[in-house]
Order: C-alpha cells, then structure tokens, then sequence
C-alpha cells in the first residue's frame, strides 16, 4: 500500500541526527497561521498541524518500526478515539484480564493507548519501544499520508473511525475550549472556529482530506485498513464489535457469544460506564489535558450554525 508522494513534502524534511535548529529553519519556511483557541498551527504537506506536534510527528515518521502484528488506530480529534482505544483494549487483552478487573476500570484508555505523535514521541526523538508485549496497539491523528512509512510497507493493521464533521467538530470546540492549549475561548462563540474549520483550517485538517486518505486506502486494501463510522457504533455496537475483532486477529468464539462477552466488553467500554469512573473524572492524561474533557455529554444545540449550514 503506497502512500501519495508529495514532492513539498520530501523536500522538507529533517535528516536523522540534525540538530534542533534544522528543525526551526525547516519550521521557518512553512505556512503558519493561529487557530481561533490562540493555538500555533504549521501547514505541512498540505495538512495543518499545531505547532507542538509537529517535531513528534517528524520524529515517528523516522523512527517508528512497525511490527506486523501492530494495531493503529487513527482518528480525527474527537471523533470516537476514546471509545475505540477502550474496545480494541479490551478485545485484545479479553484472555488477560477478566472484565471486572479491566485495567480500563482504574486508567483512562489513553493511558492503556498510547498516541505516537502526543505520547511517545512526545518527549523522545528515538524511544525504545521493544519492551511494549504484542500485539502493541499505538494511536494517532495524523493523516495518512503522514504516518510513518513502516507502518503502511509492514503488515500491521489500521483501524480508521469517522464522525459526522458537524458533531466532530463541537466536541472539538469544546474540548478545546476545557483544556486551553491556547488562550481562553468561548465554545459559544462558533462563527470564527466554524470559518475556519470549513476552509481546512484545523488541527489534523482538512477534514475531509483526513477521511478521504484512510478511505482510499481501505478501498485498495480492506485487509489493511477497516472503516469505521461512529454513528454506526452507535446504532449497532454488538455486530460493529465483533467486525473490529475479526479484523484484528482476535474473532469471537460461538462459547464467548453465549457467556455474554461481546455485551459484556460493549457495556464496560460504553459512555456511561467509564464517564462515571473516578479515573476519568479527575487529573490530566499527560499532564495537559482533564480526563473528564474525553467524557462529554453532548448537550450544545447547533441552532447559532444554522444560518452558516444552509448559506
């Protein structure tokens, strides 16, 4: 599976071992503009990136190694990322720990999940990650053109989950909003977040750019990449389960169907459930972030966008 060669985008990169201000000169000569939170972004490849995540991005674009027996999930930011990393955990990890002694019942599934880009590479340009046991399942936003090229030339599997851009994009405003990467908003005031979501310009965007990469590449290979709407988990969590864990390698037996599993893995992993853990009501993932921001009840009317979605 080849990714689409871009030549502005080969020629901006770093070369391993360059020293930090390489990366500043390369960060010089790229379009830069302000998100509507006050927050640095850089247009790279075509795609808009906040500023902070772009040299982990760089470094897991060099470093990363996937093994076959990887999982990737890849989202837009709040389209479902929290939901899937629970499920795909808990599918994986089912013959490990027993429901009711889940890790998801004392950690936020970002913390069982690791980003690349906002975890791992974070911190590290080249992180040792051959401790972590198979299969190792890692996460990120970034688009596909993006990821590193290991993970496209191996055999390692993608799981890619959409939403409606119109509900993606309120709980994107609002956590924002709650975790003020950049100056303090008003998730009440949309006109300028929305003029700017529509033109493309947002974290991890365009966002149809987003989608279209992973569905193209689900398109050429199914194997490789499984699509996934959130909508649908929504409607049909229990036949949207079991298409996630044979597409992983780890198919449900007819005794699992009948001891109740699949409903078991789909109550602990569901919205009411982990919102009403202490774990995800209290502290910060990483130190940036609240844990309770992953967990909003959608509440917001869409009635002030209503002039703008029918002009």
């Amino acid at each position: 599976m080849e990714k689409k060669e871009d030549p502005k985008c080969s020629s901006a990169q770093v070369e391993d071992n360059s020293p930090k201000d390489e990366f500043q000169e390369l960060l010089q000569t790229l379009e830069q503009r302000v998100n509507w939170d006050g927050s640095p972004l850089v247009k790279y490849c075509g795609f808009w990136l906040q500023v902070n995540h772009f040299r982990p991005i760089i470094a897991a674009q060099k470093h990363f190694k996937a093994k076959d027996t990887d999982l990737i999930l890849s989202t837009m930011p709040k389209s479902g990322t929290t939901w899937l990393k629970a499920l795909t955990f808990s599918i994986a990890n089912r013959n490990v720990f027993p429901i009711d002694q889940s890790p998801l019942l004392t950690s936020n599934p970002h913390m069982l999940v690791p980003y690349l880009e906002l975890n791992i590479y974070w911190e590290q340009d080249n992180p040792d990650l051959e401790h972590i046991p198979s299969p190792r399942i890692f996460s990120t936003h970034m688009q596909f053109d993006l990821l590193p090229d290991s993970i496209c030339e191996s055999n390692c599997k993608i799981i890619y989950i959409c939403r409606n851009p119109l509900d993606q994009f309120v709980s994107l405003t609002h956590f924002l909003s709650q975790n003020h990467f950049g100056k303090d908003a008003d998730p009440a005031a949309m006109d300028e977040p929305f003029d700017m979501y529509c033109q493309g310009i947002d974290s991890f965007g365009p966002f149809w750019d987003h989608i279209l990469g992973y569905w193209n590449a689900h398109l050429e290979n199914p194997g490789k990449v499984l699509f996934l709407k959130y909508e649908d988990l929504k409607e049909d969590i229990t036949s949207q389960v079991k298409k996630i864990a044979e597409f992983m390698g780890f198919p449900f037996s007819p005794e699992e169907e009948e001891q109740g599993l699949i409903d078991q893995i789909s109550g602990l992993c569901s919205f009411e459930s982990l919102s009403n853990l202490a774990v995800n009501k209290t502290g910060k993932i990483g130190g940036r972030m609240k844990s309770s921001s992953f967990f909003r009840k959608a509440s917001w009317r869409l009635d002030k966008l209503s002039d703008s979605c029918h002009g």
